[in-house]
């Protein structure tokens, strides 16, 4: 009988675990569809203008530094953000996946907005000069909003700010690491407002998080997160 009770959870257990998984990944899904949400209503709102994501502005769509514990763990700076008025729930912020922890604490915000989106700091960055920013919904149209993403959600480890970098110059390959707590996978928010999974592929994507971080300009999943985050 013991032997029979070993054998069943042996089975029953790995397929539970790939439920529980399944279930949080689309949990995760659902907030980035509703940020999303509240960018386009956001936009609607303001002319078509995009919500500021600007490195070191205080007054953007959400503001915080995820590696400092009186900021990682202040709701507040949540809802003084441009964004909070349409999300009015500080969970959406958060990845269900997300377990990392400041000072012993959960960190509020897993999610981050795409660096070439919402200013135009990027067109001055390093040698990627020629690639689009995005400061309306009308120059995401320009582009194929269903091409570019808005929202991802970011590596524990790289978190601070709410800005990803991506270095289109191939000078700093995965300086803002995606996350990997959907089975080796993250999601991404696009401009038309859909969402995707991403699976990383390359060995090297998985090992983000630690030491260095450094990777290859030739890693396939950094090719692939250039592709749909700005055109020249």
């Amino acid at each position: 009988m013991v032997a029979i009770i070993a054998l069943l959870a042996s089975l029953i257990l790995p397929a539970l675990a790939t439920a529980h998984g399944q279930g949080l990944r689309i949990a995760c899904q659902n907030h980035l569809k509703q940020l999303g949400a509240c960018v386009q209503m956001y936009a609607a709102d303001s002319g078509g203008r995009l919500p500021d994501n600007n490195p070191g502005n205080t007054n953007t769509w959400v503001s915080g530094n995820m590696l400092i514990a009186k900021e990682a763990t202040n709701q507040v700076l949540i809802q003084q953000g441009k964004l909070f008025p349409y999300a009015s729930q500080v969970g959406i912020y958060h990845c269900p996946a997300d377990p990392s922890r400041v000072a012993g604490w959960p960190r509020i915000r897993s999610y981050s907005m795409n660096g070439w989106v919402g200013s135009r700091f990027m067109e001055t960055y390093g040698r990627s000069i020629g690639f689009r920013t995005f400061l309306r919904d009308n120059e995401l149209a320009v582009a194929g909003p269903a091409g570019i993403w808005l929202l991802i959600d970011e590596h524990e480890a790289s978190i601070n700010d709410a800005w990803f970098l991506v270095t289109m110059d191939d000078s700093r390959p995965f300086a803002s690491f995606p996350a990997q707590r959907h089975q080796q996978g993250y999601g991404l928010g696009f401009g038309d407002g859909h969402v995707e999974s991403a699976n990383l592929r390359d060995p090297e994507s998985l090992r983000l998080g630690q030491g260095d971080g450094q990777v290859r300009a030739a890693n396939i999943d950094w090719i692939r997160l250039k592709q749909i985050t700005t055109v020249r």
